[in-house]
C-alpha cells in the first residue's frame, strides 16, 4: 500500500514539475520576466547616493 502512494506521490509532482516548467518558458510570461529581470539594474530615485552607511567624522 506505501509503495502505490509513493508512486502517486511521484507521479504527481513530476506532473507538477512539468506545469510549472511550461508556465515559465510560455511565451506570454516572456515579457514580466524580461522586465523582472532588469529590475536590480535600474537606479532607485528614493535612496539618495553617498548617505548609507556615511558616519559623521568631526
Amino acid at each position: 500500500m506505501m509503495t502505490t502512494i509513493n508512486g502517486v506521490m511521484t507521479g504527481v509532482l513530476i506532473v507538477v514539475f512539468i506545469a510549472i516548467w511550461i508556465w515559465a518558458w510560455s511565451s506570454k510570461n516572456n515579457q514580466a520576466f524580461d522586465d523582472l529581470s532588469h529590475l536590480p539594474l535600474e537606479d532607485d530615485p528614493s535612496v539618495n547616493p553617498g548617505s548609507a552607511g556615511e558616519k559623521n567624522h568631526e
